[in-house]
């Protein structure tokens, strides 16, 4: 077994309270483009036509039609080896905590609690007027654009759009996770996108130990404690085992 997976595992065994950021990478392990890959869901379109409040504005229909082809894709995806792992991980710890940029959902489906979506949730929706948000699992939609069912007015994705911030309360709960952890798993993430980006080396700089699992070398590899490189959907499980050969 790879030196690096085995010292992680050790880490971890020693130090229960733990906060995890997933990026797209342990999606793409399922089937999910990504927005940055070879193959990513940027290739043919570009976000600025896509995803950002002017393009809803301007032609909520295309936004809606983009976004109806990614639920299809996703609504077709199911959690692999790496989803499953982290579950496993949640219930040996104390203290467990999983950041996700992904919108996917699948991080729920595999059966994780505590979670803070960075970027929203596909499977909502929220109406632009009153703000009325619902779970919606409807492959296709009834209607597109969807329409609120509380004052009927017209529904966007409860998704993080390009030009938007994300809410401080949320950023909050993620600092107080990164704040109260012991150590922080860094997986599937370009580190090029913020907030996210900086995650690992605020809790670099609060004292925690920063353990990374990605395909490729990212901005802040040379940063973290541990940097792996593999599919997380093979290195999660090993690293998960931790019970059975140190506690």
């Amino acid at each position: 077994m790879d030196e690096k997976i085995v010292d992680a595992r050790k880490l971890i065994a020693d130090m229960p309270n733990i906060t995890v950021l997933t990026g797209a990478g342990i999606s793409a392990e399922s089937g999910i483009p990504t927005f940055r890959g070879e193959d990513g869901l940027w290739k043919n379109f570009r976000p600025e036509d896509i995803a950002t409040p002017q393009a809803f504005l301007n032609d909520p229909r295309l936004v809606w039609d983009w976004y109806e082809w990614r639920r299809k894709i996703i609504r077709e995806a199911k959690p692999n080896a790496g989803h499953f792992a982290l579950v496993e991980l949640q219930k040996q710890l104390s203290n467990f905590t999983l950041i996700t940029q992904n919108i996917d959902g699948l991080h729920q489906i595999a059966g994780s609690t505590s979670i803070i979506e960075l970027h929203g949730n596909l499977w909502q929706v929220r109406c632009t007027k009153c703000g009325f948000t619902e779970q919606n699992y409807e492959v296709p939609l009834r209607e597109l654009p969807p329409n609120c069912r509380q004052c009927k007015s017209i529904a966007r994705p409860n998704v993080v759009w390009f030009g938007e911030i994300i809410p401080m309360c949320i950023i909050d709960k993620c600092l107080i996770a990164i704040e109260s952890c012991q150590i922080m798993l860094i997986i599937g993430t370009s580190g090029v996108v913020e907030p996210a980006a900086s995650m690992g080396l605020i809790a670099k700089q609060t004292g925690k130990t920063v353990i990374e699992i990605n395909l490729d070398v990212t901005p802040s590899s040379g940063m973290y404690d541990i940097s792996i490189r593999g599919k997380s959907g093979e290195i999660l499980p090993l690293i998960c085992q931790i019970n059975k050969d140190y506690n």
